[in-house]
């Protein structure tokens, strides 16, 4: 094994290890083998990071910049960012097994993202009231909240600090990110960027480590004024009750268990091709994976049989190769529990259709094949659950009422995909389906300027688009008195 990476924090524009000297390392998804040592936060680590960036925003200069500069370092930021495409792209690869051509794509990316908040920054505005008073002036105006943490999970980090990120600063407010500790390299090496844009001391902090003591630091220190979680249910509950001890205002992009609905008027080659598209893309590992499968009865067995044959077609390999099409899963701990789930579902009636082992000739590494199981009911742990893999559940439906019952009967509400010519149902489902994102005829496509979030236990609020910015900032009501006349006594009835 060759020598370890090592990778400091970045606290108040400093790099720093951990005040204690401890650290976790890191495994290469690909060879299972380790390749960085990373700091492991303490709590006094955590609370030097909320102070540096409290004072960064209470005493300056950030949040004393007018917000015309504050868009301007944005886009020096965006400028920075599309030069390091290649050395972040192939760091996230290394540490989560990712294709290289697509941490690459989205490195260059969200250039684009931190470009839109760039021209956000100095468009937040408040307004005049028609106040129902005489003589007063009622305006309000929109401030910064404060002292923002942002806590990232390891799939789509890039693209996460962007959308958290980018409104964040653009609304004047100072951030503490903590990094997702089965992935830190990126976030480090994103800091660098940071850096290099110039980015006054405190106003970016990356932290290091596990929810215990680290994340529970961070998400209950009374200085934070504002949560933004991405990541699972269950540590999500952790953030709510953490965020009683400083009542900050939350929100949680959390998980989904999203549903492809294919109807039997659509377009079967362009269906099979968002089937594939939204299941094994990222090898499923994504928050919007297409991982339920609903197909009207009458076309049911030729689009498996359509989606087996271009599955079983996949290069598994190297995610660094740019010939693969399909990486290794992030963790081992996935690994085995989507297998565990397999052997479940066959045990309650599931036939998988193809998949479901490792892949011929990788030996090493956490591999797993494209995995299409054709199920018999909802109520089996592989429909139900959120796996984070290359594996798709389909299940039959009749009727467009039936299809929608189904594509609801989750405690998720993500995202949703619906495939059909017919105008008028795409409308009825997208509006029936409690999901926050609807994809018609495509998948998985994101922008700056379209809102992204959830619904039910997928979290609440939403990310990118122009009212994330909003979210970002606190109105403040001010009352002007216009009237040439002191103010009445009181006390003094008319």
């Amino acid at each position: 094994m060759s020598e370890l990476k090592r990778y400091q924090m970045y606290i108040d524009g400093e790099w720093t290890d951990a005040e204690n000297g401890a650290t976790f390392t890191s495994v290469n998804p690909a060879t299972g083998e380790t390749w960085a040592e990373v700091p492991e936060a303490s709590e006094r680590d955590v609370n030097r990071a909320v102070e540096a960036a409290h004072r960064a925003f209470k005493d300056g200069p950030w949040s004393k910049l007018t917000p015309t500069a504050r868009g301007k370092m944005l886009r020096r930021l965006a400028e920075v960012l599309a030069t390091h495409s290649e050395t972040l792209g192939r760091c996230e690869t290394i540490d989560t097994g990712k294709l290289f051509k697509e941490t690459r794509w989205q490195a260059n990316y969200i250039s684009d993202f931190f470009q839109y908040y760039a021209g956000l920054a100095d468009k937040v505005s408040g307004e005049t009231l028609p106040i129902d008073k005489p003589d007063m002036m009622t305006i309000t105006l929109r401030e910064p909240l404060g002292v923002v943490a942002a806590v990232v999970p390891w799939n789509s980090q890039l693209f996460l600090v962007a959308v958290k990120i980018g409104p964040a600063l653009a609304a004047g407010n100072t951030v503490v990110l903590k990094a997702s500790e089965h992935a830190s390299a990126p976030m480090l090496e994103f800091a660098k960027v940071f850096e290099e844009a110039g980015f006054p001391p405190g106003v970016i902090n990356i932290v290091t480590g596990h929810g215990e003591p680290c994340g529970r630091t961070l998400t209950s220190h009374p200085l934070v004024d504002r949560i933004s979680f991405t990541g699972g249910p269950h540590t999500a509950r952790h953030v709510i009750r953490n965020s009683a001890e400083n009542f900050a205002q939350v929100s949680l992009e959390l998980g989904g268990k999203s549903p492809v609905i294919v109807f039997d008027d659509a377009d079967l080659e362009s269906a099979v091709n968002g089937i594939l598209l939204s299941i094994f893309s990222a090898s499923g590992q994504s928050c919007v994976a297409g991982s339920r499968l609903l197909l009207q009865d009458s076309i049911k067995e030729e689009v498996l049989a359509r989606v087996v044959e271009k599955a079983k077609k996949i290069r598994i390999g190297d995610p660094l190769d740019d010939n693969s099409q399909m990486g290794p899963l992030a963790t081992e701990a996935q690994l085995t529990n989507i297998q565990s789930t397999l052997v479940d579902a066959s045990a309650n009636g599931a036939k998988i259709l193809y998949g479901g082992a490792r892949p011929p000739g990788l030996d090493t590494g956490w591999y797993i094949e494209p995995t299409i199981i054709d199920c018999p009911s909802q109520e089996i742990g592989v429909v139900r659950n959120e796996l984070f893999g290359p594996v798709v559940s389909a299940l039959a439906f009749r009727s467009e009422e039936e299809a929608l019952s189904m594509a609801n009967d989750t405690s998720f509400g993500l995202a949703s995909g619906i495939f059909t010519r017919d105008v008028g149902r795409a409308l009825r489902v997208s509006s029936a389906i409690r999901a926050g994102i609807v994809w018609v005829n495509t998948y998985r496509v994101v922008s700056p300027i379209a809102p992204f979030g959830g619904f039910k236990e997928s979290g609440f609020g939403r990310e990118s688009g122009m009212e994330a910015i909003y979210d970002y900032t606190r109105p403040k009501t001010v009352w002007l008195n216009t009237a040439s006349e002191p103010i009445a006594d009181p006390f003094v009835m008319q």
